[in-house]
């Protein structure tokens, strides 16, 4: 083998290796604005895009976060570059959801409120009835690229009146037609009009149908107007409520007026009669005024918050203590198996928490699980764990214990070993027992670095939504209350039945409370690392 034709460079790159690095690096010059630039256009249409949607806030949003983006790997130095990604992806999945959830925490934003005051106004403005002795049969003609929609006499197929040559493209306002008596000499009546196109043209262009008005030149009032009823009719139509130029709208059925109430969000009367929907309007403090005054809703929310605080507190006390003990037990060189004992305890957290979480719900089965047949055998009882409010609330501490255990086990294995075995041969020298080496070495060694990392395990149980979901779905129910709350939900589960389950989707009041989380577990996250700070000193 010739050893110079192994190292020779292939052809393709010896004919990049022939272009001089000037020539890149002016090629590369020449090709940056016009890609700079396509970008910037980009980004402008997707801004100008949102904008045209009606979201003003988030498209100001947009050309912010772009700007940014250009004016700093445009102009800024080489650290903002690489810091940019990492800000603009907080900024984006952290501290706008935060902001937004807390600004519907301020507003009376349901299921019952979902509209803007502007979309409530155009929905009860469109409510009408059909003026059946105005209902006139329609069909669509081709006249060249566009379109005549003619109108039949009832009851026949003799046109009556035609429209003028229509595009038919669909548009974001109604588009109004002058209609042609079947006569009009303006009516080019000489070239025929051609066959009527078949019931799948119409569905194709139904869309730009619907938004056509026709108006009738031989009628007056609600008659001379026609709207689109579906795909072989338009008729006229009398509406429900008209605008006043106060605002107000005027039920012509009996001549109510309606005008919008700003604290309520509703239109309404004066003798307090609401219509539906309603729209969504700031209501202050009202969602938090309701956590505190309103004595209905407080009683439910009061003994879920003092749950939720003694489950967490229970569940890590419990697993803390498991942990530890099993720890210092598999810690004993003397012991034999170690290996298997502790590969067996650390089960279950390799097995899936929501697997765990489903057996464990077939165990506590009253009438079939395992654990009611064993107390029946041996006592001939069987617990109703899930229809009994503390037998229910002593079976999620126990599952959550027994997920729980493994994570400060393993913690605490891993700082036995950092404690120095000199410390445990001078207490056996003084003949100090098992005990006294715990208490007086073990512990308090173990619980400094161990504290950030329980607070976090605190932190995590606060908001444990699966383990509630999945086991009890917060329930037994309290009786008689305003908003449906079960006695096991904890405070991220009764959130999750405000805003998305029976009770009417509040999800102003729900957003309140989520504020109101946070910031509890900001808390606990600054305690951590004062904590971890205090721990590294």
């Amino acid at each position: 083998m010739n050893p110079t034709s192994a190292a020779s460079p292939s052809p393709l790159a010896a004919a990049y290796g022939t272009l001089p690095p000037s020539l890149w690096s002016r090629l590369a010059q020449a090709l940056r604005w016009p890609v700079v630039a396509a970008l910037m256009l980009g980004a402008l249409y997707l801004v100008f895009s949102i904008y045209a949607a009606g979201q003003t806030a988030w498209a100001a949003g947009a050309l912010a976060l772009f700007g940014g983006a250009f004016y700093i790997y445009l102009r800024a130095g080489f650290a903002w570059r690489y810091l940019f990604p990492g800000v603009a992806g907080m900024a984006v999945f952290i501290a706008f959801p935060l902001v937004y959830t807390a600004q519907i925490g301020f507003t009376n934003y349901s299921s019952a409120h979902l509209l803007s005051q502007a979309r409530v106004r155009a929905y009860l403005l469109d409510q009408h009835e059909v003026i059946e002795s105005g209902v006139m049969g329609f069909s669509l003609h081709a006249d060249g690229p566009e379109f005549r929609v003619v109108l039949n006499a009832p009851g026949t197929a003799q046109p009556r009146y035609v429209s003028p040559p229509l595009a038919l493209r669909k548009t974001r306002e109604p588009l109004k037609v002058t209609m042609l008596a079947a006569q009009d000499e303006h009516l080019p009546l000489q070239s025929p009009l051609q066959a009527a196109l078949p019931l799948r043209d119409l569905v194709e262009h139904r869309e730009a149908l619907a938004q056509l008005q026709l108006l009738l030149p031989d009628r007056s009032g609600p008659e001379a107007q026609l709207r689109y009823l579906g795909l072989r009719e338009y008729g006229p139509v009398a509406p429900h409520y008209l605008e006043q130029p106060d605002g107000s709208l005027l039920r012509v059925a009996d001549g109510q007026r309606f005008a919008p109430d700003g604290k309520l969000g509703y239109y309404r009367n004066e003798a307090g009669e609401i219509l539906q929907p309603g729209y969504k309007v700031m209501v202050g403090l009202q969602n938090y005024s309701r956590m505190l005054f309103d004595a209905e809703f407080r009683g439910p929310f009061v003994s879920i918050f003092v749950w939720t605080v003694l489950f967490s507190l229970a569940t890590v006390a419990g697993a803390t203590f498991i942990g530890m003990f099993l720890a210092v037990l598999l810690n004993w060189e003397d012991l034999k198996g170690r290996t298997a004992y502790r590969t067996l305890l650390f089960l279950p957290y390799a097995v899936p928490g929501f697997i765990s979480i489903l057996v464990f719900k077939g165990l506590f089965n009253q009438n079939f699980g395992e654990i009611n047949a064993i107390l029946d055998a041996l006592f001939g009882v069987k617990p109703a764990w899930f229809a009994d409010p503390l037998l229910a609330k002593l079976m999620l501490l126990i599952v959550n214990i027994w997920l729980g255990y493994p994570y400060i086990m393993i913690l605490c294995s891993g700082l036995l070993k950092a404690i120095p075995s000199d410390l445990y041969e001078a207490s056996a020298i003084v003949g100090a027992g098992p005990w006294t080496n715990f208490w007086r070495i073990t512990a308090p060694l173990i619980i400094k670095p161990l504290s950030p990392l329980l607070i976090s395990a605190f932190a995590f149980n606060f908001n444990n939504f699966v383990l509630i979901a999945l086991l009890t779905d917060g329930r037994p129910d309290f009786l008689s209350t305003k908003l449906p709350a079960g006695q096991t939900d904890i405070l991220v589960s009764y959130t999750y039945r405000i805003a998305f389950r029976d009770s009417g989707s509040d999800f102003g009041l729900a957003a309140a409370i989520s504020t109101l989380i946070f910031f509890l577990v900001a808390a606990m996250s600054l305690l951590n690392l004062r904590l971890m700070r205090k721990s590294q000193q």
